[in-house]
């Protein structure tokens, strides 16, 4: 890994961790700084209120002249996420600038929370509820906030514990 890569990831994380913006937080893995795991809490006063929603970051050498790689690990409807998690983010494409850093990124996904843009759709059935069900499209989306608080592995796994235990 190139030392100018791994000496921005460090600076990032000290400064998410010494200073971090409200309702989100991050962190490289423990064995692999390229990989973070992020969370970001739903903004009040908006239907993703309350939700805990998991990403992961995936960066490569060419950090920080190029933005990693963002998806989300939690199932989102959302008009600028794709159902693969991964977002349709101005910052994450064509304006991208080596000056943004992890907070930045997550601070600006925070705000596309608050704020989708319907005109550049990642998931046309969300753009479309957005600008004309509002009610339907908070609906789906008080519907995510709710699975946010599931880990899927996890309740798996206490299920099955859960069996055995009981036998």
């Amino acid at each position: 890994m190139s030392t100018a890569c791994r000496r921005r990831l460090i600076r990032d994380f000290k400064h998410l961790s010494s200073d971090p913006p409200g309702g989100i937080s991050g962190a490289p893995c423990a064995d692999n700084i390229m990989l973070w795991n992020a969370v970001i809490f739903g903004p009040a006063d908006t239907p993703f209120e309350d939700g805990t929603f998991k990403l992961l970051l995936t960066f490569d050498e060419s950090y920080p002249n190029k933005p990693p790689q963002v998806k989300f690990l939690s199932r989102m409807f959302h008009p600028n996420v794709y159902a693969t998690g991964e977002l349709c983010l101005d910052i994450l494409q064509n304006r991208w600038s080596p000056t943004y850093d992890v907070a930045a990124i997550l601070t600006s996904i925070q705000s596309l929370l608050h704020d989708p843009n319907p005109n550049s759709p990642a998931n046309a059935e969300a753009a479309q509820l957005y600008r004309e069900n509002m009610k339907e499209y908070i609906r789906r989306v008080k519907q995510t906030v709710e699975e946010s608080w599931l880990d899927p592995g996890e309740d798996q796994e206490d299920t099955a514990s859960s069996t055995g235990d009981a036998n």
